[in-house]
């Protein structure tokens, strides 16, 4: 199941929260629900480098999908591209190594 941070407020999450709302393959977890929601998201901010250059522009990084495979991507297109199978890979630029194994998308987000 793939993880996904939102807030209510956030106008980059408003689509992603109509979309995989009754979708069984997300698990929308709004920060604004419960401070734990807030905390586990501040968390994973502070320690995943997929959020490296989005902390340096100044955004906060939602809406924030966190993959089956471990990996952080920040754009609902190139998630919905990743589950219809299509052709999807990380450029140089848009991907951070998170280990020997797995990438990470740094698309600025909100």
């Amino acid at each position: 199941m793939i993880k996904v941070y939102v807030m209510a407020t956030c106008p980059d999450c408003t689509q992603v929260k109509v979309e995989a709302a009754n979708d069984p393959r997300f698990e929308l977890i709004d920060l604004g629900e419960h401070v734990k929601h807030l905390k586990a998201f501040l968390t994973l901010r502070d320690t995943h480098p997929a959020f490296d250059k989005v902390k340096a522009r100044g955004n906060i990084g939602l809406p924030c999908f966190v993959m089956e495979d471990g990996s952080i991507d920040f754009s609902w297109q190139r998630v919905k591209q990743r589950m219809e199978g299509t052709a999807w890979t990380p450029t140089k630029e848009a991907s951070i190594p998170t280990d020997k194994t797995q990438a990470a998308s740094s698309e600025t987000p909100d």
